[in-house]
């Protein structure tokens, strides 16, 4: 392709399919904050991420007027809180999480991620407080989100963490039921999270990293619609050989323009450049939908023999692009499947045609798992635990990222409706089979050990 062709597809993109930089993402190091006294801990914060962040929401504004590429969102990731608060009583949390709230509306973003924990191998009690906080943290804070990695390939799976967030997210829903549940929504279980991820609610300042970072989050699935349409106009008997090239071309350009992006405000406020994710994160509008790709491309009903092999593939051409395209190519970066924000995925659910189950199986070949995805609001603890834990042993016994978004919806049963507005959506509320008969295995606790494939290396 030449360099005036390039433009014209990059400008055609921006302009007719959708593409945004879905988020930049600022990582911000807080193991500098660390003091007994919790009011001390706050003001280093505070003090930490308005100085790092001040200049953040002008940069973003100048490079998105520059280049005439909208970037939807501008988001913080936090050190996990519980490695730099270990010390703090559950008050001491509340107050750190309180204050990263303040924070990040000072610096005028949308979302900060970093309330979280890794008790992968085991719990400090300094997890166990911050899980614990989880309700009373995500009822009363706008912009925090919370993440636990209670799973790898390598430790296995944390079957006591796993029970203890169960009870946790059934609290979040109850303390949030005037919102149908939607602290639930703010909080990702992982297995196998990434160092650095952009997008949330999983986000959080990964190991390693420098004081302070960019990441930056592309999403296109307008544009890989609108690629495979000129493809499938131009030759409908096309091979799925052919369909997959063309996404990973698409994904390719997408990759190149976020890369651009993230560099120049990287180098406008003087800090490293980190990854670029490329993720098919859909949002709930016509057009930017990850399912009406899977339509596209064949699938006459979401969840029919045969939506596992395309979401595969999918997801497998995205990879490949992005990595061809770029050297910083990090966090999730694939296909995503979140109901409530994809509006083919809501309809294929409140049709009947995606079960939870199906959806489960898809998950094992995405970029991530069973996200944004509404249940009953009696489910009990251990039902939603053990939800948990199949999600978790698809990533832990195929070596991959996989995480739950679960939300239990306060008075909504399997079929009824719920909306959370803005970015989160709406879809339909997901049965699940055998409510209440998971709860001798989970309550067995301890961990499951890790596979076999954990002990080549």
């Amino acid at each position: 392709m030449s360099q005036t062709e390039d433009i014209l597809s990059t400008l055609r993109m921006v302009k007719q399919e959708n593409l945004d930089v879905r988020t930049v993402t600022m990582g911000i190091n807080l193991c500098g904050c660390v003091d007994r006294d919790p009011g001390k801990t706050c003001e280093l914060i505070a003090m930490t991420i308005r100085s790092a962040a001040s200049k953040l929401k002008e940069t973003c504004t100048h490079v998105s007027a520059r280049y005439g590429i909208p970037i939807a969102n501008r988001r913080l990731a936090v050190t996990p809180i519980a490695r730099i608060c270990d010390g703090l009583d559950t008050d001491g949390l509340v107050r750190v999480a309180k204050t990263l709230d303040e924070s990040a509306e000072a610096v005028q973003v949308d979302l900060i991620g970093g309330y979280s924990a890794l008790v992968h191998a085991g719990m400090t009690a300094g997890a166990i407080r911050l899980i614990e906080s989880l309700p009373a943290v995500l009822s009363t804070t706008q912009r925090v989100c919370a993440s636990v990695n209670a799973a790898s390939t390598k430790a296995g799976i944390n079957m006591t963490a796993v029970a203890l967030l169960g009870r946790k997210i059934v609290e979040i829903s109850h303390a949030t039921a005037e919102r149908n549940g939607f602290g639930c929504a703010k909080l990702c279980i992982f297995a196998n999270a990434p160092d650095n991820n952009p997008f949330m609610a999983g986000g959080f300042h990964g190991e390693g990293s420098p004081d302070t970072v960019i990441h930056i989050g592309v999403s296109g699935p307008g544009v890989v619609k609108r690629a495979l349409d000129r493809l499938l106009d131009a030759a409908p008997d096309c091979k799925l050989n052919d369909i997959a090239e063309e996404i990973k071309s698409t994904a390719f350009r997408v990759t190149r323009v976020g890369e651009l992006i993230g560099r120049e405000v990287a180098e406008r406020l003087g800090v490293p450049f980190g990854i670029v994710d490329l993720s098919l994160a859909p949002a709930p509008k016509i057009g930017d939908s990850v399912g009406e790709i899977l339509h596209l491309i064949g699938l006459d009903k979401l969840g029919a023999p045969g939506s596992t092999a395309a979401v595969a593939m999918l997801n497998d051409a995205v990879k490949k692009g992005g990595l061809f395209a770029s050297s910083s190519v990090g966090g999730l970066s694939g296909a995503f499947l979140p109901i409530t924000e994809d509006e083919a995925l809501a309809r294929a659910a409140t049709e009947g045609t995606l079960s939870l189950e199906k959806l489960e199986a898809m998950t094992s070949v995405c970029s991530l798992g069973l996200d944004m995805v509404p249940i009953p609001g009696d489910t009990d603890a251990d039902t939603i635990a053990a939800l948990m834990a199949d999600e978790l042993a698809i990533g832990v016994f195929n070596n991959k990222t996989t995480a739950t978004r679960l939300i239990p919806v306060p008075g909504k049963k399997g079929g009824d409706t719920v909306s959370f507005g803005g970015l989160f959506g709406e879809g339909p509320v997901m049965a699940i089979n055998s409510v209440g008969q998971s709860s001798r295995f989970v309550r067995h606790a301890g961990r499951i050990p890790a596979p076999l494939l954990s002990l080549r290396n």
